[in-house]
């Protein structure tokens, strides 16, 4: 049943993963104070802090196109309420989608901190932490349609 409280976890993980696209992610400013470097879910922006112009932009659509499919398949996962084993298919699916976006997020942030400033690093952001809530979020969905799918199955013995 839509009701259910796996259905609010795959209500929230669709809904962070659809505002990741428009958060930042991940920031890091040089030793001088004159430029940012930002990662979003769609490009690297190197911004002047003194005047707030872009410097540089290196677009990557990866992070982007990675949430947006893991919210729509939350959003699909939570339409399939009557069938609890694609529900949970579609959940672990969710979870690597999510995995790989988090990774690719590590990834670039790395890259991107060896190149503008070794000596330093940067700092993760709201959109960071979105991801790792949508991971927990889902994993809690699928927590709960497995018993969901275990009481179904037992009151099926009883009978």
């Amino acid at each position: 049943m839509i009701q259910r409280i796996q259905s609010v976890f795959l209500l929230l993980v669709a809904i962070a993963m659809f505002s990741l696209p428009f958060l930042s992610i991940w920031v890091q400013v040089n030793p001088a104070q004159t430029e940012q470097l930002k990662l979003t879910a769609w490009s690297f922006e190197k911004t002047s802090i003194s005047s707030g112009e872009i410097i540089e932009a290196n677009n990557h659509y990866l992070i982007g196109i990675l949430a947006i499919i893991a919210g729509a398949i939350a959003i699909y996962s939570l339409i399939q309420f009557k069938n609890r084993t694609r529900q949970m298919f579609l959940n672990m699916i969710n979870s690597l989608v999510m995995g790989i976006a988090l990774g690719a997020t590590v990834f670039l942030s790395y890259r991107a901190n060896d190149a503008f400033n070794p000596q330093a690093t940067g700092a993760y952001i709201i959109g960071f932490y979105t991801i790792i809530f949508g991971l927990i979020m889902n994993m809690l969905a699928n927590r709960f349609i497995r018993k969901d799918e275990m009481l179904v199955r037992s009151i099926d013995r009883i009978r």
